[in-house]
């Protein structure tokens, strides 16, 4: 197998930043944080065997997985995840990956469901991400994934009044700041059918992402009314989120010994030579039999970002 370039593609590290207090914690996010949840209770799975949260950063939406035996939060930043393992660490069942979606570590057919937020507007190589994705999927997965619409009412405004130059009916992305994209719902579409992976749901939410509204209407309220239209709203999305429900297509099996949720060899696959399975040395220690690099566990959290080389 040829080995992955993880220095190919530039990728946003939240590594050593605030983002928990300096964009949600008494920030005025509850309307946000809320409508988020209230899409997701209604695409996923509530319980399961296997979920993972592909940048689950510091663990804001954890608390939604508790139905699921084994849980797997991943980002590319180690300190954002060390805020989640000061939440979450005392259980068993949570596992804390530090790694790159473009070579995502996980043995392929393993995922019963994957739930990616917030994360596809900083991704520069949307069909590689959206392969490892599928990769890590058998027949029976669900996959929750949000990404940024360029279509939407207030883009569309600032268009027509010209206040911005950039088209929002044009099916390109846009990078409209430096690995902040957004993207047309045609054309994230045809990426998800590339690469193999079928729309099975689609909701359109965050339409009262609006400092007016959100400060004389309760949250409760905003989120009560506008998770009716979800569906609805979802068959020509206008909203600055757009959530899909995906399947895989391609039929895969579920991954022999997935079904061990104590054995994290089993779980992994090394993101440099892609082979799936790797070799379990110490509690701490995974190794790869085919390169031979090997990827420690520190603080709690699986470092998939720099192994050691043994070979």
């Amino acid at each position: 197998m040829g080995e992955q370039n993880q220095a190919d593609t530039p990728v946003i590290d939240y590594e050593g930043s605030d983002y928990r207090q300096a964009f949600w914690e008494g920030q005025g996010r509850e309307y946000e944080d809320m409508v988020e949840r209230a899409a997701l209770r209604q695409l996923m799975p509530m319980s399961g065997d296997r979920i993972a949260e592909i940048g689950a950063g510091f663990g804001r939406l954890a608390d939604l997985y508790t139905g699921y035996k084994q849980i797997i939060l991943f980002d590319y930043s180690r300190t954002m995840l060390a805020d989640a393992v000061s939440r979450w660490g005392s259980e068993d069942r949570f596992i804390f990956v530090a790694g790159n979606v473009y070579t995502l570590p996980f043995a392929s057919g393993i995922l019963d469901t994957l739930v990616m937020m917030r994360v596809m507007h900083h991704l520069a190589d949307v069909p590689t991400a959206l392969a490892q994705i599928e990769r890590s999927l058998h027949g029976q997965s669900v996959a929750i994934i949000e990404y940024a619409n360029k279509r939407n009412l207030k883009a569309i405004g600032r268009w027509l009044l010209q206040r911005q130059n950039w088209s929002p009916f044009a099916l390109e992305p846009v990078e409209f700041v430096k690995l902040n994209f957004d993207f047309h719902p045609v054309w994230m579409a045809a990426r998800f059918a590339e690469a193999r992976l079928r729309t099975e749901r689609r909701f359109a939410l965050s339409h009262f992402r609006l400092p007016f509204l959100k400060q004389r209407m309760s949250a409760e309220t905003l989120v009560g009314f506008e998770q009716k239209f979800f569906a609805l709203a979802g068959n020509f999305p206008l909203s600055p989120s757009v959530f899909t429900a995906l399947r895989s297509s391609q039929g895969r099996e579920k991954r022999v010994g997935s079904g061990d949720l104590k054995s994290v060899a089993a779980l992994f696959c090394c993101p440099y030579c892609t082979t799936d399975e790797l070799e379990q040395r110490a509690d701490d220690l995974v190794v790869c039999p085919d390169c031979g690099r090997g990827y420690q566990r520190r603080n709690q959290i699986w470092d998939f970002k720099e192994p050691i080389l043994r070979k």
